[in-house]
């Protein structure tokens, strides 16, 4: 189950909870279902307040909701656990799901891996003549996560205040990915830090860092090609500390998990970008996804006479899918993701 999944499904707890009588008849089913990971120390793999919002709408307890919809989400299938805390916190724990199954399902999406099932195309944008650079930037990539969720967002340019220098003059010279991403990478609110950095062509730079990992990503599928084999999606394993080549090797048993966690949030990523009009949490993501890929990359292909096996090509799998999904956030920001780079 999906953090998306796990939203749908308890609004549809509510719903059925409604129709059966346990919850008070005119009792209003939320659109949505805010559901965040937990904080450190917290219960299980995530949580929502719902029974707070619903308590709120019927004049019950929350913690009377709460214990209605625990009783109900219990046994759905990919749910392992469903525990109550505080005065109605519902804390869910997924249950565990094979590596093979998720990155199968991230390269049979592609770029729409995290999109709602309703989701539409971004389509064409109009634009008053006034509309400066950021606000058209910022505007174009809400409304684009926007409809990756299904949601509509055709109104004005968002309240982004302009940056500090004749937009003409940004783009000419940095260039129009990277002005976008500068403008992207701050909320609305903030001013875009721009300056040399923003160019520099090494992993200092967020920017390029995210782009280098994609083109990475695409590298090491070409050089499996070269030795004649392809990604297969399978349960990754862990690999030996021994096997991995040089000072630079990942640890043991970090960047696979890791990975695999990064891409199952995605879907929520999305879904809370689009809920907060907010691209900049898009952008950490991609950092945060491209970081994990480039510690990752070492223990991909074969070494020396090593000759490849089910293992590279389970790895291989997981590298293209986090391409995949650092391609399809690239997108829906409006920012390039060359192959080369």
């Amino acid at each position: 189950m999906t953090p998306a999944d796990l939203s749908s499904t308890v609004a549809r707890a509510v719903r059925r909870a409604v129709e059966d009588g346990e919850l008070p008849a005119g009792t209003g089913v939320p659109e949505r279902v805010v559901v965040e990971r937990t904080r450190p120390g917290g219960v299980g793999d995530y949580a929502t307040p719902v029974a707070f919002q619903v308590a709120k709408a019927v004049g019950s307890a929350p913690r009377h909701v709460a214990d209605v919809l625990a009783r109900r989400l219990a046994g759905e299938p990919g749910l392992d656990r469903v525990e109550i805390t505080g005065a109605g916190f519902l804390n869910f724990t997924l249950a565990p799901r094979g590596a093979a199954g998720l990155v199968a399902e991230v390269l049979s999406r592609g770029a729409r891996y995290g999109y709602a099932d309703d989701a539409v195309e971004a389509g064409l944008f109009c634009w008053a003549p006034t509309a400066g650079f950021r606000q058209r930037a910022v505007h174009e990539a809400v409304v684009r996560i926007l409809r990756s969720q299904g949601e509509g967002g055709d109104g004005a340019p968002t309240g982004a205040a302009p940056v500090a220098r004749r937009d003409g003059d940004v783009v000419a010279a940095y260039g129009r990915d990277a002005a976008t991403w500068a403008v992207l990478a701050v909320p609305a609110r903030e001013t875009p830090q721009f300056g040399p950095p923003l160019l520099v062509q090494d992993e200092s730079s967020e920017f390029f860092l995210v782009r280098y990992a994609h083109a990475r990503a695409k590298a090491l599928g070409r050089g499996a090609a070269r030795l004649g084999f392809h990604a297969e999606p399978g349960e990754v394993d862990a690999p030996d500390a021994a096997d991995a080549p040089g000072p630079a090797a990942p640890a043991p048993d970090a960047p696979a998990p890791a990975l695999l966690r990064l891409l199952a949030e995605y879907p929520l990523v999305l879904e809370a970008a689009a809920h907060r009009r907010a691209p900049e949490r898009l952008v950490r993501f991609l950092v945060a996804l491209a970081d994990e890929l480039l510690d990752f990359q070492h223990c991909v292909l074969p070494q020396g006479d090593e000759k490849p096996s089910a293992a590279h090509r389970a790895r291989l799998a997981l590298a293209e899918a986090a391409g995949t999904v650092l391609a399809g956030g690239l997108a829906l920001l409006g920012i390039d993701a060359p192959d080369c780079l």
